[in-house]
């Protein structure tokens, strides 16, 4: 049993990767806002788009959370998405992407056709895979739960079943974090991380991580350092701060979280709610057998009409209004809910819902907010 192995997340998060020594003693390790490291010291450094010790304790709490060999931070999730999709895919080659993946990632993967790499996009069954394979595919792209209406995909099924077919698997496990779905355990090659979210946690830092184990990763650390595309040190610096609370801030998400959709499901105005942590969830085995919590995010689909639901929107206090998630604050986001019936973009999202992230506010508050605002719909 290696270190990793035998330490827990709260430990890893909170100590692993740090050399006090190192840094005269600091309890918080300095920020390396340096472009070039002299040669001759006796360190490993050249260039801080190859590499900077600030993004590595960052990156070593990660890989050893993910159960990794190596983990390596980008500028955006969005750098680390589609580096890790480039790394798998050339000119002529086809990859198979979940359709309620991230919204920019199914649109890079629509925008590197003109390049000549193809994508189909299905709901997510290993059947919808497997119908999907052609002989240029090279990709199976994951997300698990998925955007919007948290469908999970069955990972050993799909990756023993791209490992018959010698195809890669990247998954964006940016929902359940490293504390509740490792996926490389379940036969994934690569995941990717949004860590502007849970690993960030404070809604100051925009940065995506890719993790994985063995050669793979070389070929990553080559196109970071070719794309020009790590984070900046002090965005390191703050994943740093973020991430050593992480194992302290997810259970609260995730019981207040639940809370929230108990109360939804049981609410007259309510039709629908999208959890995976609830009974209810259609794939609630599922969620038994691969993840071991859930995170703050969930959906509902409103009765009302759309005026209803708008108002509904407006008469929130403390839920905010955005996009992003992953803070300490609440928020909410329409997926389609507000859109008219026909409008082409909420098929992706059973007919439109309406996201809620729970962040760290009294889950009574929260409640209460959401009692008040769906008065609107009753």
């Amino acid at each position: 049993m290696n270190e990793c192995e035998r330490l827990s997340p709260e430990d890893i998060c909170a100590h692993y990767g740090e050399d006090y020594a190192s840094h005269f003693g600091a309890m918080s390790p300095p920020i390396y806002q340096t472009s070039l490291f002299i040669e001759g010291e006796g360190h490993p450094y050249s260039y801080s788009r190859a590499g900077n010790p600030t993004l590595e304790v960052f990156e070593r709490k990660v890989a050893a959370m993910e159960k990794g060999d190596l983990a390596l931070v980008f500028a955006s999730g969005m750098a680390a998405i589609s580096t890790a999709i480039l790394s798998r895919t050339r000119s002529g080659s086809h990859m198979v992407m979940i359709q309620t993946a991230y919204g920019p990632a199914r649109g890079f993967a629509s925008y590197i056709e003109r390049f000549g790499i193809s994508v189909t996009f299905v709901r997510g069954s290993v059947a919808d895979f497997e119908a999907a394979i052609r002989p240029e595919t090279s990709l199976f792209y994951l997300e698990s739960p998925s955007s919007g209406i948290f469908e999970l995909q069955d990972l050993p099924a799909v990756t023993a079943l791209a490992k018959k077919h010698s195809i890669a698997t990247i998954i964006d496990n940016t929902y359940a974090t490293p504390m509740y779905q490792q996926p490389l355990n379940l036969g994934v090659d690569l995941v990717v991380h949004s860590a502007s979210k849970y690993l960030g946690g404070h809604s100051d830092v925009v940065a995506g991580v890719v993790v994985g184990r063995g050669d793979i990763m070389k070929e990553i650390f080559h196109l970071r350092t070719m794309y020009g595309n790590p984070a900046p040190p002090l965005q390191a610096w703050l994943l740093q701060r973020g991430i050593r609370t992480l194992a302290v801030r997810m259970p609260v998400h995730m019981q207040s979280a639940l809370t929230v959709a108990r109360f939804l499901e049981s609410h007259p105005a309510v039709e629908k709610v999208y959890h995976p942590g609830l009974p209810s969830h259609p794939q609630y085995d599922l969620y038994l057998k691969q993840m071991s919590g859930t995170g703050g995010q969930l959906s509902f689909k409103p009765r009302g009409t759309y005026e209803q639901r708008r108002a509904f929107m407006k008469k929130l206090r403390v839920f905010q209004i955005g996009p992003s998630w992953g803070g300490y604050d609440s928020l909410a986001y329409d997926l389609g809910a507000l859109n008219p019936p026909n409008d082409y973009s909420i098929t992706s999202f059973d007919g439109g819902v309406i996201r809620l992230y729970i962040g760290l506010e009294s889950v009574e508050t929260l409640v209460e907010d959401l009692a008040q605002a769906l008065a609107a719909i009753e």
